[in-house]
């Protein structure tokens, strides 16, 4: 423990450092730190996705030091430190674990999620279970969370036939809507099947976010098979052509 509060107390030292002595760091916002935390944090997911342990160290110390960066500015502003941060959240994981700090009896890790939602509101005073949903998330991932909150509150089908039966409803709804050629509703129907779609692979236990990248990675490794493998541009190729070295790269997976 005391390696690992030594090493904090050098990362705040020398955020220190570079606020008083850097231009650059000095001139740093929380709002212009931002896009980078999420460059950082993206990283991060990489290196994870990867499974390089030694890449996951390098990125966590990355996205630490936006944590301390912003802690840093918070204190310069009289709003709030380090250590401000870090008991706040300390009391929230307590409160938020009555089945470790108190006495409360939970079955599962699914009654786990129903107590923190339920302490969450109540803490925050907030009317809708979806409140805190973050409105700059990613929107595949934005649906996954409003549909996992608003199934700890009950708001849920009971079985996966239910689920399947309105992916194939919104599905007809979306082939009425392209042939009435009216854009605005296909639009609208298109994102109905995509919503009913994540809620399906939720409900099977697949990330539908994970899901997508691992196929776009897929898709990008078999056109660079093509790419490389091809006798000539691919714009000058048939597709037929092309679909013949797709179908190499699929065998090779």
């Amino acid at each position: 423990m005391n390696d690992k509060l030594k090493a904090f107390e050098r990362l705040l030292s020398i955020m220190d450092d570079l606020r008083e002595q850097c231009p650059w760091d000095r001139k740093q916002t929380m709002q212009s730190l931002s896009t980078l935390t999420v460059e950082e944090t993206y990283e991060l997911i990489d290196e994870i996705e990867k499974g390089d342990l030694q890449g996951v160290k390098e990125e966590v110390g990355d996205v630490m030091l936006h944590m301390v960066f912003y802690s840093k500015i918070g204190e310069e502003q009289g709003a709030f430190t380090i250590a401000d941060a870090l008991h706040a959240i300390c009391d929230k994981l307590v409160r938020r674990h009555p089945h470790i700090y108190a006495d409360v009896d939970v079955a599962d890790d699914v009654e786990v999620k129903k107590n923190w939602e339920r302490i969450k509101m109540a803490e925050k005073g907030k009317k809708s279970v979806l409140q805190g949903v973050p409105n700059a998330l990613p929107a595949t991932i934005k649906a996954q969370r409003m549909q996992e909150k608003a199934a700890q509150v009950g708001f849920e089908w009971d079985r996966v036939e239910d689920v399947w039966a309105k992916v194939e409803e919104e599905i007809s709804e979306l082939k009425e809507a392209i042939q009435s050629g009216d854009k605005d509703r296909r639009t609208e129907e298109f994102g109905d099947v995509l919503f009913s779609l994540i809620n399906y692979a939720r409900f099977i236990g697949v990330d539908a976010s994970r899901a997508l990248d691992l196929t776009n990675r897929k898709f990008k490794s078999r056109v660079e098979y093509i790419e490389q493998n091809a006798d000539r541009p691919l714009s000058d190729m048939t597709l037929d052509q092309m679909d013949a070295l797709w179908n190499e790269a699929k065998a090779e997976v």
